[in-house]
């Protein structure tokens, strides 16, 4: 009877020495593939994307897009404020540029558009205002630095409107609008949560 409960209890004990090793070997696993600004830093400072050429090239774009798009909000807003990826948009043909913003532009960015251009006008220029008034600031970004929209840029998309301004704009027009359509979509976002409280 002692040696079937002394089995017993050492079948428990190995399985859960199992089960906690599996876990924590899961959770380091996690921990080493999950996406940080300081992996996308040390992947665009050690690619010399204007060397690259043809699939090469393509292939360093396409992994920076999807380094980009795994990154928490705060962190790619962190990036945004060091200019990180300004070296690599210089070297970006046009095309490249473009395929690049519209790749990592904002998960709901076209919809959110949509919805801004549907909004009463006073409304709309409150939102903006905000936006405007947090990128100034740097409130809401992990780091300063980040600079907001040119003058002429804001007084375009207030007089146009964003969709037709954004549709018609140019791939270095687009980067430059990207750190003020996701304090615009934050700002939406968090209005929502406001109203749903």
């Amino acid at each position: 009877m002692f040696s079937r409960q002394y089995r017993f209890l050492a079948r428990a004990n190995a399985s859960l020495v199992v089960i906690w090793l599996v876990a924590w070997g899961g959770h380091r696993f996690l921990e080493n593939h999950k996406m940080t600004a300081e992996k996308v830093r040390a992947y665009v400072e050690t690619v010399n994307f204007s060397e690259l050429t043809g699939a090469a090239r393509a292939k360093a774009l396409k992994d920076l897009e999807d380094m980009l798009n795994a990154l928490p909000y705060q962190e790619r807003q962190r990036l945004r404020g060091e200019h990180l990826m300004n070296d690599w948009l210089a070297k970006m043909t046009d095309e490249e540029k473009a395929q690049f913003i519209e790749a990592t532009m904002p998960t709901g960015f076209k919809q959110m558009i949509s919805a801004f251009e549907q909004m009463p006008d006073e409304k709309r220029k409150r939102i903006i205002d905000d936006a405007m008034k947090n990128l100034r600031s740097g409130k809401n970004r992990p780091t300063a630095g980040a600079s907001a929209i040119s003058p002429e840029l804001e007084a375009k998309i207030r007089t146009i409107g964003l969709n037709a301004f954004y549709s018609q704009s140019s791939a270095q027009t687009k980067a430059e609008l990207a750190p003020f359509l996701e304090e615009l979509q934050r700002q939406m976002e968090s209005g929502r949560r406001l109203r749903q409280q």
